[in-house]
């Protein structure tokens, strides 16, 4: 399997960045059940005018996270670009028969999330200067915590589908799997502090484009509109969506004892429509 992923900064930390964007691209390997084997860099970076140095740090942070992976960086390509952009692409592998997809969850089966939300607001709110230093480090964290150990759960557990969410937010993820569920809103996690950036109206164009999107597809339950963005609010480097028949849950749940984000049970796949509860 192959994948590629790059995207311009979203924090102001050079490192930082080189970490999230190295987790990301490690993220749908991951969720197919597979292994991450190498990797190729690729770097858009205006010379002319900002430091090397900074190249440097975007680079070394990078390579660490990769590093902790497992995962060699064996080559790439930069090109001299007005706007800076990061990424990698990486190559991979998984045996034909334990290849988790999108489409194998079925009515009944329960839906599990392995990170929290929010990254999205975060990283509008830092480009606009208005997120609390906690909330920003908290959001790194979680953006740069790879998904290698969910990944072995829901393999471990039998999951029946699996997708790691990003770009598309929760519910447009979730839409990929093309069943009905119903997703309860109070059990979703969220970043501590993310509903007062929501409150803000501080969402980025990606949520917003996500959320019309999705129009019309969604029983909404009643829910506000900024519960509605929320939901569909863009992520980098977001965790694992799994489906699990029931009695194989528990055991994907004990397998994230001790985790710093726990897998939290949001909802259930259904023969319906996509519906949100209050």
């Amino acid at each position: 399997m192959a994948t590629v992923d790059f995207f311009t900064p979203i924090v102001d930390d050079p490192e930082a960045f080189g970490a999230i964007v190295a987790a990301n691209s490690l993220s749908d390997v991951y969720a197919m059940g597979g292994r991450p084997l190498y990797a190729l860099s690729l770097v858009s970076f205006p010379r002319e005018k900002l430091a090397t140095g900074l190249l440097e740090k975007i680079v070394a942070g990078g390579a660490a996270k990769l590093a902790e992976a497992g995962v060699p960086v064996v080559g790439g390509h930069s090109v001299d670009d007005p706007e800076p952009k990061f990424g990698y692409a990486v190559t991979g592998e998984v045996h034909p028969d334990r290849i988790v997809g999108h489409r194998g969850a079925r009515p009944g089966h329960l839906l599990y999330l392995t990170k929290p939300l929010g990254s999205g607001l975060v990283a509008t709110a830092i480009k606009r200067g208005l997120c609390p230093p906690d909330l920003e480090a908290a959001a790194i964290a979680v953006m740069t915590h790879l998904n290698r150990e969910a990944s072995a759960a829901m393999l471990a557990a039998g999951a029946s589908a699996c997708t790691d969410v990003t770009g598309y937010g929760l519910l447009g993820h979730l839409a990929n799997f093309g069943v009905g569920a119903v997703v309860e809103l109070g059990r979703v996690p969220f970043l501590a502090g993310v509903r007062e950036l929501a409150d803000l109206d501080l969402f980025p164009s990606g949520s917003r484009r996500n959320r019309e999107s999705l129009e019309g597809k969604v029983d909404w339950g009643g829910v506000g509109e900024t519960d509605r963005l929320l939901l569909c609010d863009a992520q980098t480097s977001g965790g694992l969506l799994v489906a699990l028949p029931p009695d194989r849950a528990g055991a994907f749940e004990v397998a994230f004892a001790g985790a710093p984000y726990p897998a939290v049970r949001i909802g259930e796949v259904s023969d319906g429509s996509l519906r949100v509860s209050a």
